[in-house]
């Protein structure tokens, strides 16, 4: 749609003390902002899920990425799941997920959900920001609709917008929230100054004011499909260096002496933000006639990768004269990447399901992974104490700290004496500690 031209110079809160706020949604990316604004100012921590609510009002996260101390510093910060709790705000931030539907199209539910909940306390002057992954055009083409038909106000002329992407990443503990430089735009000149003064009142790295919505919304799809199309032309030389039986790690140390060689590492792309935010921007692109080649082409790779490795570990295990039908395996890590408990959208189902294919019995040990998640997400029960010398192969999926300091040595005492493949996926073992490497 057509945004509405304001009838008049707008009114926005006056910072911070006229600032009501309230953070709709509570993972990992709406956990640390509410955390971080409930510093100085009073904030409404709302989420749809009672359990969620009730632990963090307990002043504990599950997902680790806010701790005890952060939490309780928080003094500002009340946690609700009841929506009449938030009518009194006046800034609403939007933090739902955006995952993708089994056809791999964007899945805008929770974000049209949570939108569906503020609009039917929307007030004159108050502002929505979404910080919700989407494909340029989105705010403005279905969430705005959404406020002005279920409020009966219109944009930038009761209400204004504004869209700042977040730039979380899971279990890092260097690039915070405060610490990375935060992206804004608003639905005009002047809401795009409130956000972007409201999000500097806590970003001490800066901020970078878009000249529009769309734009802003273009540049978060685009930073996690530069990484994604990148990881896609590692994972291809991996597979390229297998065949000609060179070591891709000792090619990318050689490659990587020079300046401008970027570091990119082969491997499973998961998590919420790059192996789904592509599928955002290659759906607006057939949506105006586009077809993407290289995008999806490096998808199509990137999921590929959990069949690779397992054929790889049925190709070393054969050639070692180790029986694949019945055997037992031991799979070390399943959440999606290191030191985090996030098992959003994890490859390491994939090898799962494919050794699976071989009648091949695996056992997975996570010590990050909460039991509960990984039995309801995926089904999987998870070992806490692996069987010594039970295994004819062991898989170091993901690259944990434990994993990393129990060593080459203690995984493979989980082998069978003398008949196993360790196989490090994450280079975490010297080369010659390892039968073999992705």
């Amino acid at each position: 749609m057509t945004p509405h031209a304001p009838a008049s110079t707008p009114t926005f809160p006056v910072m911070p003390g006229g600032v009501r706020l309230a953070v709709v949604g509570l993972g990992y990316v709406g956990l640390p902002l509410a955390v971080e604004f409930g510093r100085t100012m009073d904030v409404v921590g709302f989420d749809i899920n009672s359990t969620r609510v009730k632990e963090l009002a307990t002043g504990t996260d599950h997902t680790l990425e806010v701790d005890d101390a952060d939490l309780a510093a928080s003094h500002g910060l009340h946690f609700t799941d009841d929506p009449d709790d938030i009518a009194d705000c006046n800034v609403y931030i939007v933090t739902t997920p955006t995952p993708i539907d089994a056809a791999k199209q964007p899945d805008l539910t929770p974000v049209l959900s949570a939108t569906e909940t503020i609009a039917k306390v929307l007030k004159p002057g108050d502002t929505v920001i979404y910080e919700s992954t989407v494909y340029p055009g989105a705010t403005e083409e279905r969430c705005v609709p959404v406020l002005e038909d279920l409020s009966g106000l219109l944009l930038n002329d009761d209400f204004f917008v504004g869209y700042s992407p977040e730039r979380i990443n899971p279990g890092d503990k260097e690039h915070r929230l405060p610490t990375i430089v935060k992206v804004t735009s608003g639905s005009t000149p002047e809401a795009a100054d409130f956000v972007d003064a409201l999000y500097g009142s806590i970003i001490t790295a800066g901020t970078h004011r878009a000249s529009s919505i769309r734009v802003a919304e273009a540049a978060k799809v685009i930073e996690n499909t530069q990484r994604d199309v990148n990881i896609a032309l590692i994972n291809e030389l991996a597979i390229l260096f297998n065949r000609l039986d060179i070591d891709t790690e000792e090619v990318l140390q050689a490659a990587g002496s020079k300046w401008n060689f970027l570091g990119f590492r082969p491997g499973l792309v998961g998590g919420h933000c790059i192996g789904v935010d592509p599928y955002y921007l290659t759906h607006k692109a057939q949506a105006v006639g586009y077809h993407p080649e290289i995008i999806l082409a490096g998808r199509r790779l990137n999921d590929s990768m959990g069949s690779y490795v397992a054929s790889q570990l049925v190709k070393r295990m054969t050639k070692e004269g180790i029986p694949v039908r019945g055997a037992r395996v031991l799979m070390l890590g399943l959440t999606f990447k290191e030191n985090t408990p996030d098992l959003r959208n994890s490859h390491v189902v994939d090898i799962l399901a494919e050794l699976a294919d071989y009648d091949m019995h695996v056992d997975v040990h996570d010590p990050w992974a909460r039991p509960e998640e990984a039995h309801r997400h995926y089904g999987i029960d998870l070992v806490e104490h692996p069987e010594p010398g039970a295994y004819s192969a062991v898989v170091l999926a993901v690259r944990h700290n434990e994993f990393v300091e129990m060593g080459a040595e203690r995984m493979r005492t989980f082998g069978k004496p003398g008949a196993h493949v360790l196989y490090d996926l994450k280079y975490a073992l010297d080369k010659s500690d390892s039968d073999l490497r992705l």
